[in-house]
């Protein structure tokens, strides 16, 4: 398993990012679950255990500008054939450090593994804790390379009021690392708000290759 994703990712939660230089970096898989595609400004860094010099071909090929071919549906169709996986979305990717100090509404931890939310954060991360709140729920996990990764889910009465800003500010005072992470569907503009609300910046774009069940 490789640790320069991680390397990567700890540097760009701290402002510091792979250089704007049109390239494509190729490194090993930081887990057997994780595989996929990190687009920052003009540079993309691939994580998988498929061969480099295939990676780069494929890329090469893709009916696409440079700079958008690694997130170019043909290139990434060809990545999941050979590799045997599925994707879901390609999802924004957004950082926020962690903040002092108590969420500053009630939250109770949900530890049941049979709970759906629960279920489904486990099969993506580990380490997983879930915490309910009137409206909703905030999810944090180990997700890809390590990191620690967000989640926040609201029931539809409940929307409108300004508690997805308030649940995704609670990750950053619940995650016990210096910064957590959030993949974010760029079509779900509340959620794309509510983060950004929150603190979260925006680093770049990710293609998340999963080895997990699809969803029904």
């Amino acid at each position: 398993m490789s640790d320069e994703l991680s390397r990567i990712l700890d540097d760009a939660s701290r402002g510091r990012f792979p250089a704007p230089d049109g390239r494509i970096t190729v490194v090993g898989q930081p887990s057997a679950r994780d595989a996929g595609v990190v687009a920052f400004t003009a540079h993309a860094v691939v994580f998988t255990d498929e061969d480099p010099g295939w990676v780069r071909e494929q890329v090469a090929s893709a009916p696409s500008d440079p700079l958008s071919a690694p997130m170019n549906p043909v290139f990434l169709a060809a990545l999941l054939a050979r590799t045997g996986r599925w994707m879901s979305t390609i999802d924004q990717l957004a950082v926020a450090g962690a903040l002092p100090g108590a969420p500053e509404i009630p939250l109770r931890e949900i530890d049941d593994p049979a709970h759906p939310r629960v279920a489904w954060a486990l099969a993506h991360r580990d380490e997983v804790r879930v915490w309910a709140a009137d409206g909703g729920v905030v999810m944090l996990g180990r997700g890809v390379a390590g990191r620690w990764e967000c989640a926040i889910e609201l029931d539809e009465r409940a929307r409108g009021r300004g508690l997805g800003a308030v649940l995704a500010r609670a990750a950053r005072q619940l995650v016990p690392g210096d910064a957590v992470w959030a993949q974010i569907a760029p079509g779900n503009a509340r959620s794309v708000r509510a983060f950004r609300s929150a603190g979260f910046v925006p680093v770049g774009s990710e293609a998340l290759f999963s080895v997990s069940r699809r969803p029904e």
